[in-house]
C-alpha cells in the first residue's frame, strides 16, 4: 500500500497543476492517471492567456519552458464571423501590433498529446510527486483517517488523508460521491477533427469561429496548427442537440462539402485523422466542489467557460487552488467537508462572475440579429472592436457585453 498525504486522480491540466503547486510547498504527492502518456484528448486545443499566466504563478520555469515548446503554434486573437457571413479579427489585446512586434503570443493552439505530455515531463521533473501511469483508480472508501483508494483488483492500493479529483469529464467519483450528473442545457456536444491544406487560415494564428445560423447558439470553428494542420470542429449545447436530433458528424461534413463560403477552402484539404466527439462539461450553474477530504478540479468540476469553450485555463486555475487548499487543511489537521468549503468560496470568488457572465452570454448568442449587428457595428467602430479585445482578459468588459441596454445604445448612437 501507497500512503500519502495528497492524492491526486488525472494527470491532465488540473491535476498536473495540483501536483506542481504542493511542490512549491514542499508537499509530496502521488498522481495517478489510467492511460499512459502522450497520450491525445480530443479537445479543440487551444490555450488562452490564462494557460501562462496560471504556470508562470506555479513557476515562471514553467511557463519559460510552454514557451520554448516546439509543436505549438502562436496564436494572437480570434475572427469571429456572423451568421450574416460578416466577419471581425479581434485581437486579444488592444496592443496587439506592439506585442506582435516582441514576438510573445497572448495564447497558444497545441495539440492535447503534446500539452498534456508536456505537463507529465514537469511533473516528471519532481522527485516530491510519484506518478502512476495506466492505473485506474475504480474505488473510493472514506474511512476515518483518510481515502482508501483501489484498482478493481485490489492489488494496486493508496491510502490519502485528501483526494483531489481531476479526472475529467466522465469522473465517476463526481457522480456517485460529488453527486453532479450531466445535464443537457449545461453541457456541450462537440466533435472534432484534424485536416492538413485548409486555406485562408491567418498568418497570425487567429483562431476562427464561425456562428452559422444551422448551428446557434453554438459554432463551427477553425484553430490553426503547425505543419499546416487545423483542428476543424462543432460545438453546440447537448439540450439543442437532442431537441433538433442533430448528427454532427454529418453537419460537419455537410458543411465542409456544402457550405457556400467554406468548402472552397477545404477543396484540397485533407481529412488526417477520425472525426471523434466529446462532451463538454458547463460551468453556468453553481455546483458543491467538495466534501470531506475531496475537491474537484477541472472538467471533472464542470468549469468550462459557456460562451468562450475555456477549459484548460480554468483547469489549471482551480487544480492550483485545490492545491492551496490541500495545504491549509494539512496545516490546520482538518479534513472535514465545512473545512474543505472554503475551495468552493475561493473557486466561484475567482471563476463565477466570468461564468456567470459568460452564461448571459451564451443566451444572447442565440438571437441572430444581435450576432449581425454586433459585427457590423464593430467592423465601423474602432472603440468597439478595442472593448470586444478587452472581453477576453477583462471582466468589467463583459459585464457591459452582456447587459441588453449596450446593444439598445449602440443602436441609438450608431
Amino acid at each position: 500500500m501507497i500512503a500519502t498525504d495528497v492524492c491526486i486522480i488525472g494527470a491532465g491540466p488540473a491535476g498536473a497543476a495540483a501536483a506542481l503547486q504542493l511542490q512549491q510547498f514542499d508537499i509530496p504527492c502521488v498522481v495517478v492517471d489510467k492511460a499512459v502518456f502522450p497520450r491525445d484528448k480530443i479537445c479543440g486545443d487551444g490555450l488562452s492567456g490564462k494557460v501562462l499566466t496560471a504556470l508562470n504563478r506555479i513557476d515562471k520555469e514553467i511557463g519559460a519552458r510552454l514557451c520554448q515548446l516546439a509543436e505549438k503554434e502562436g496564436s494572437w486573437g480570434v475572427t469571429f464571423t456572423a451568421p450574416s457571413r460578416d466577419s471581425l479579427d479581434i485581437a486579444y489585446q488592444p496592443d496587439y501590433n506592439n506585442q506582435a512586434k516582441a514576438g510573445v503570443p497572448a495564447g497558444f493552439v497545441c495539440k492535447r498529446i503534446h500539452f498534456d505530455n508536456f505537463l507529465v515531463n514537469e511533473m516528471k521533473r519532481c522527485a516530491g510527486i510519484q506518478l502512476f501511469q495506466g492505473q485506474s483508480i475504480d474505488k473510493y472508501t472514506l474511512q476515518r483517517d483518510g481515502y482508501l483508494l483501489s484498482d478493481a483488483s485490489g492489488k494496486f492500493l493508496v491510502k490519502a488523508k485528501l483526494i483531489i479529483v481531476a479526472n475529467g469529464a466522465h469522473s465517476a467519483f463526481t457522480k456517485e460521491t460529488g453527486g453532479i450528473y450531466m445535464e443537457p442545457k449545461h453541457y456541450c456536444a462537440g466533435i472534432r477533427a484534424y485536416y492538413k491544406g485548409v486555406t485562408g487560415l491567418s498568418a497570425d494564428g487567429f483562431i476562427e469561429l464561425h456562428f452559422l445560423r444551422s448551428l446557434l447558439p453554438g459554432y463551427f470553428w477553425i484553430f490553426p496548427l503547425p505543419n499546416g494542420e487545423a483542428n476543424v470542429g462543432i460545438s453546440i449545447l447537448s439540450s439543442v442537440v437532442r431537441k433538433r436530433k442533430l448528427n454532427l458528424k454529418k453537419l460537419l461534413q455537410d458543411i465542409v462539402t456544402n457550405d457556400p463560403v467554406l468548402k472552397q477552402r477545404f477543396t484540397n484539404a485533407q481529412l488526417v485523422s477520425g472525426v471523434e466527439g466529446y462532451g463538454l462539461p458547463l460551468g453556468s450553474k453553481k455546483r458543491s466542489l467538495s466534501g470531506e477530504r475531496y475537491m474537484l478540479a477541472g472538467d471533472a468540476g464542470y468549469l468550462i467557460d459557456p460562451f468562450t469553450g475555456e477549459g484548460i485555463g480554468n483547469a489549471l486555475y482551480s487544480g492550483r487552488m485545490a492545491a492551496n487548499q490541500a495545504f491549509a487543511c494539512l496545516l490546520a489537521k482538518d479534513f472535514s467537508a465545512s473545512h474543505m468549503s472554503a475551495y468552493d468560496d475561493e473557486v466561484y470568488r475567482v471563476l463565477g462572475p466570468e461564468l456567470n457572465l459568460s452564461t448571459k452570454l451564451q443566451k444572447l448568442a442565440r438571437r441572430t440579429w444581435l450576432f449581425n449587428f454586433l459585427m457590423r457595428t464593430a467592423m465601423r467602430n474602432k472603440q468597439l472592436r478595442e472593448l470586444m479585445s478587452c472581453m477576453f482578459y477583462e471582466i468589467d468588459v463583459r459585464k457591459k457585453l452582456a447587459q441588453p441596454s449596450f446593444y439598445v445604445k449602440m443602436l441609438l448612437n450608431r
